[in-house]
């Protein structure tokens, strides 16, 4: 039977995972009076922000556990096995589910009552509205400490359902990927397809630059979350995003000429 979920409160917090959304993450919660005590994931590399405390466990106090893995699922499951054995049951577990449905996140611990997922890319936190995804077993509990904890982070809350990708990365991992078949298929250089976007329809960043803030890798993890869930063509990564060369976006995207890209 689940454990009731204690509310979030200003306190410490464990994050783990992979950089750099444990660094944005643990900044926001400095910022915000909240000590976050950091891990990351074996091998991945990563430098906590002045301030936070590098752990290899939960420490105790914790008001909520952190789990922000996109790239890896193996990574992510041991995290949150992890996590749930070491923190009360009652602490809140908030866990990137941008590349893992939080369903299938729930068969991988024993309190999934507390589960709630979040969509977590790199550079998304900076808006002013976070996803949340509740877990099929999660109770308005477990809701309340997630939109509380974000509330302290100066957040917005919005509830929507377990689905791939869930909203904002979806769509914008789609945006990043048709860029880079129209870039690799000539239709425009980088500059153009980013100019075409930013000013034709008032986004803040083109999609080739937005790609390359939030990570080649984040994007496809997200694309192949969204293939292996649909199995459609459009959710096909693009080659030029599959091969991970961002290099070849910014020294050859400065334009079209002669119906080359440059």
């Amino acid at each position: 039977m689940n454990k009731p979920v204690r509310r979030a409160a200003a306190g410490r917090v464990f994050i783990t995972g992979e950089s750099p959304l444990v660094e944005e993450y643990a900044s926001a919660c400095l910022a915000a009076g909240i000590v976050p005590a950091v891990r990351f994931n074996p091998g991945a590399g990563g430098k906590p922000p002045r301030g936070a405390l590098r752990t290899t466990r939960p420490p105790a106090g914790c008001v909520a556990g952190l789990e922000l893995t996109n790239t890896s699922r193996e990574a992510k499951r041991k995290n949150l096995a992890a996590m749930d054995a070491a923190l009360p049951g009652g602490v809140p577990i908030l866990s990137a589910s941008a590349a893992t449905t939080v369903a299938e996140q729930s068969v991988w611990i024993r309190n999934p009552g507390r589960l709630i997922g979040i969509a977590a890319l790199p550079t998304l936190l900076s808006g002013t509205l976070v996803e949340l995804a509740p877990s099929a077993r999660a109770g308005s509990g477990a809701v309340d400490a997630a939109k509380k904890f974000f509330a302290g982070l100066g957040k917005e809350s919005s509830v929507v359902e377990d689905a791939p990708g869930m909203v904002l990365p979806r769509i914008l991992c789609m945006l990043v990927n048709e860029a880079s078949f129209a870039l690799a298929e000539r239709v425009a250089g980088r500059v153009d397809i980013d100019r075409a976007m930013t000013l034709g329809t008032n986004y803040p960043l083109g999609p080739v630059e937005w790609g390359l803030r939030i990570g080649l890798a984040q994007v496809r993890a997200v694309l192949e979350c969204l293939q292996r869930e649909f199995g459609e063509d459009r959710y096909r990564t693009a080659p030029l995003l599959a091969r991970g060369l961002p290099e070849s976006w910014e020294s050859r995207g400065a334009g079209t000429q002669g119906g080359h890209i440059q």
